[in-house]
């Protein structure tokens, strides 16, 4: 069940045996957790890898009247139980149009941040007709280019899981090839666990390039210029690939610019949304 109010966001766990608000039709699995407030256009606010709706509290706030606010913990995150295997941005995607179909959402804006943004542009290249307009900030989904010295990294890194799991390494060299992975890998693959972790690595090795000139609907760039975890320059290659697209950029902002300058987030995305 979720609680919905034009004041302020809350939540409500939703039981799974529950029926959506389209009557006879069952929750999406996992079952979501979700924030709802406010009447109007529905609006999706699809939050970052390892964050939740949680941080989208004061961009609720902002919108104000005029939108159906409704931002979901994904799958993994938040009060949303994780996937039963590990997902791509894919599955994420589906998971994301059995939410609207469970709520009666036939179309909706997107706004999407980071990880959020990954599913934000593949749901709105493979399924263009649920999507009205878009805002991605600080999105994710243009995947690096690799000197050697990368993949140099990443094959240590497998050698040493590999011999730090295996049964048959001495245990000395276990504990010390068990130290060096504990050592290695991103804060957020250090961070999650089970089919999240497995996630992690499904999402972070898809590149959604191709899938830009695909979107047809309106869309909104707006990042943050010290940016280090998605570059503007990603920025400015989407805003090259999308069609209809144009960009803003948050001078001394960084990864998370929609709550750096909250304020100012809001309002430009609500004049973009209502025009």
């Amino acid at each position: 069940m979720t609680d919905k109010s034009s004041e302020t966001p809350s939540t409500e766990d939703t039981p799974a045996t529950a029926a959506g608000p389209v009557a006879g039709r069952a929750a999406p699995q996992p079952v979501p957790h979700l924030a709802r407030a406010g009447a109007g256009t529905p609006t999706l606010l699809l939050h970052g890898w390892g964050a939740s709706s949680d941080l989208f509290a004061a961009t609720m706030r902002g919108l104000g009247d005029g939108f159906d606010l409704i931002a979901p913990d994904f799958p993994g995150f938040g009060k949303t139980a994780a996937p039963p295997a590990p997902w791509g941005v894919g599955e994420y995607v589906d998971w994301t149009l059995a939410l609207m179909d469970w709520l009666g959402v036939e179309r909706a804006n997107l706004v999407g941040h980071s990880f959020g943004g990954r599913v934000a542009i593949k749901l709105a290249a493979l399924h263009p007709e649920r999507v009205a307009r878009i805002v991605l900030t600080d999105a994710a989904g243009i995947r690096p280019q690799r000197d050697w010295r990368y993949h140099v990294r990443v094959r240590s890194f497998k050698t040493m899981r590999t011999l730090a799991q295996w049964r048959y390494t001495p245990q000395p060299l276990r504990e010390w090839a068990g130290a060096q992975v504990a050592r290695q890998g991103s804060p957020d693959y250090k961070a999650a666990s089970g089919t999240v972790r497995g996630s992690f690595v499904r999402v972070v090795n898809e590149d959604l390039r191709e899938y830009l000139s695909r979107i047809h609907a309106p869309t909104l760039l707006i990042w943050g210029d010290r940016d280090e975890d998605t570059p503007l320059a990603d920025a400015q290659l989407m805003e090259r690939l999308i069609p209809d697209a144009g960009l803003v950029v948050f001078e001394g902002a960084g990864h998370y610019a929609y709550l750096e300058q909250s304020g100012r987030f809001c309002v430009i995305v609500k004049q973009f949304f209502q025009s």
